[in-house]
């Protein structure tokens, strides 16, 4: 059994990204997460927005379809327009700010850095690739990010 991870990559009108601050780890991240397991991906992920933003969302483009055979993984990366809500501090986010790219924290999941390369380099193309290493928590536990 493998999991399925959606994530959101919400811009605003300087080109910038939309991370969270996770409150369980000194990590930036973007808005999603895994789906429950009656979910498809696209409403799996309008609730993973909501649930760190507050923001309502729609997906209007897949991004990436990333593979990570090494944990049993397939991550989805949408381009998403916002619809409605408030940002807002969650249960799940301390923070969500929005980074030009020479700004991301350094704390920021290093996958999730290449998904957002991958969108701003070609916002109309659909990237396919396999991702391995350990995941960002990993490296948090290991002194290394």
């Amino acid at each position: 059994m493998f999991k399925i991870g959606v994530f959101g990559i919400i811009t605003d009108d300087q080109n910038r990204v939309l991370l969270c601050h996770r409150r369980d780890y000194d990590l930036w991240n973007l808005p999603g997460g895994n789906l429950k397991g009656d979910e498809s991906p696209w409403d799996g992920l309008v609730r993973e927005i909501r649930e760190e933003t507050g923001l309502s969302a729609k997906p209007v483009h897949l991004t990436g379809v990333y593979s990570k055979p090494d944990k049993s993984e397939l991550v989805l990366s949408f381009a998403c327009e916002i619809t409605g809500g408030k940002l807002i501090t969650t249960d799940e986010a301390d923070k969500c700010e929005y980074f030009a790219m020479g700004q991301i924290p350094q704390n920021t999941s290093l996958k999730q850095i290449e998904r957002i390369k991958d969108y701003l380099e070609n916002k109309n193309k659909t990237y396919f690739k396999i991702q391995t290493g350990p995941s960002s928590i990993e490296l948090i536990k290991q002194g290394k990010l």
